[in-house]
């Protein structure tokens, strides 16, 4: 009986001893959270030189706010986005400018370029406006594209166009609060480019690159440089191994078609003059060198046939092979490239110094069968006693003083003209052939003119090549 009263005292002194450990625990914790409200109350309006520090108070902002979704802060699900901003009402005004990262090829069989560039899209959507404190813009990629309204623009003429896909869509959205929006992308484009190359290769393009909105007539979007002609920009490092790039410039028209209407059509002019030094060497340094071998045959023996012949024949399939050479590399176009003038006049130089090869050789055979027949015509030498009888008494032959040898072997040439000379003069000297002989006297001249063909060559044609080479590049440079 007393070990249970013993306990029952026992127990109730440990309940009251819990009951008022736990009291003071709780009287600890309130006066701990009184003191720090009240210290917080004296950081906030007793202390008001910290009032604006970050470190103690920061202000609300829902762009931040993890737990707020984009679409939900952007309210994309409240509105239609397959209808332009301000439906109805005025055409919407949608900036734009270029930058330039790269002029990759010209082409002029193909008659296209093809530019790489970060097209830049501006306008404002007031329902993409949202709330913020710090008029902080919220950026985005591909995936929000899909779901807002966006210019719909192409390029006018193109023939293949990408946007860039690595390592991810190069595309980027940029929404404001107040609801101005600019879309990014960086894109290739090759488009066409109608060169006149009547002046190749010494001639300068103009190639335009032509951006337009595809459904949107100008009564519903008006297309337009941001900022004038300075919203093209270019990257100081752009150039091509062919042509040296000028300058670039932008214009804005109105494009109409028939079926649907008026369009806003922005431009994107460059013109390129090409580097003529590369031609020079490979076209018109080797077309002036044949031209000039051409020459080499007037200074050769017309009887030499083995040298001049080959020497003739070479040149003219070498010019052949310059211009298939140049062809092959250029389109079909109906017209005379000023690089085909010059290569055709060329081979016509080299074509007529084989010509004048064969009009030398032809009247050098006219002149051998005139030769036959007059020797066939004069008396036979065997009937003169002595020769020394020729030289004494010029009433016989017509001549003063005469060498033995040559006049024992007159009816055998071998020192080229002096022995012709001497047959013609003795025969028309000799009166008892006179009759004979005088239609030979055209014989003389003819011998005359084969050997001055050569002569004038020497001069004529390299004149004739200068002066048109003078003609050419005062017309062309």
């Amino acid at each position: 009986m007393q070990v249970d009263a013993v306990l029952v005292l026992l127990c109730v002194w440990l309940a009251g001893a819990a009951g008022k450990m736990v009291q003071s625990r709780g009287h600890k914790l309130e006066t701990y959270k009184q003191s720090r409200s009240r210290r917080d109350t004296r950081m906030d309006g007793g202390g008001g030189h910290k009032s604006g520090s970050p470190i103690f108070k920061r202000s609300p902002d829902m762009t931040k706010s993890p737990m707020t979704k984009s679409e939900q802060l952007l309210r994309i699900d409240d509105h239609d986005f397959t209808m332009r901003p301000a439906f109805g009402g005025p055409p919407i005004p949608v900036g734009v400018d270029v930058q330039v990262e790269s002029l990759d090829t010209i082409s002029e069989v193909d008659m296209d370029f093809t530019m790489t560039l970060y097209l830049r899209h501006y306008w404002k959507d007031e329902r993409l406006s949202f709330p913020s404190t710090n008029n902080q813009s919220m950026t985005f990629d591909s995936r929000l594209v899909k779901k807002i309204w966006v210019p719909d623009m192409f390029f006018v003429h193109s023939k293949r166009s990408f946007i860039h896909d690595t390592t991810t869509d190069n595309v980027m959205l940029r929404v404001y609060p107040d609801g101005n929006v600019l879309y990014s992308l960086r894109v290739t484009v090759t488009a066409m480019c109608n060169m006149d190359l009547s002046r190749f290769p010494l001639d300068t393009q103009t190639c335009s690159l032509e951006i337009e909105s595809y459904a949107y007539t100008d009564d519903d979007l008006m297309l337009y440089w941001k900022k004038g002609n300075e919203s093209l920009n270019t990257d100081d490092r752009i150039s091509l191994s062919q042509f040296l790039i000028q300058k670039f410039h932008t214009t804005t028209k109105l494009a109409f078609y028939s079926s649907t209407g008026w369009y806003n059509r922005l431009y994107i002019h460059f013109t390129l003059r090409r580097h003529i030094f590369f031609f020079l060497l490979q076209t018109y340094f080797p077309a002036t060198l044949m031209v000039m071998l051409s020459w080499v045959s007037f200074w050769i023996d017309r009887r030499a046939v083995p040298a001049r012949v080959p020497l003739g024949i070479t040149t003219v399939l070498t010019m052949s092979t310059i211009i298939t050479g140049v062809n092959a590399s250029m389109p079909r176009v109906s017209y005379i490239k000023a690089v085909d003038i010059y290569l055709w006049v060329s081979f016509v130089f080299v074509f007529l110094s084989v010509i004048e090869y064969a009009a030398v050789n032809y009247l050098s055979t006219v002149q051998e069968r005139k030769e036959r027949k007059l020797r066939e015509r004069l008396p036979c030498t065997c009937g003169i006693g002595n020769p020394d009888e020729m030289m004494i008494d010029p009433q016989i032959t017509g001549y003063g003083s005469m060498d033995v040898n040559t006049t024992g072997n007159y009816g055998m040439p071998e020192n080229g003209g002096r022995q012709d000379r001497i047959l013609a003069q003795v025969a028309l000297n000799d009166p008892q052939i006179t009759g004979q002989v005088k239609p030979s006297r055209g014989y003389v001249n003819i011998w005359i003119d084969t050997h001055a063909i050569d002569k004038y060559s020497r001069v004529v044609f390299p004149g004739a090549y200068i002066l048109f080479n003078i003609i050419y590049w005062s017309i062309y440079s």
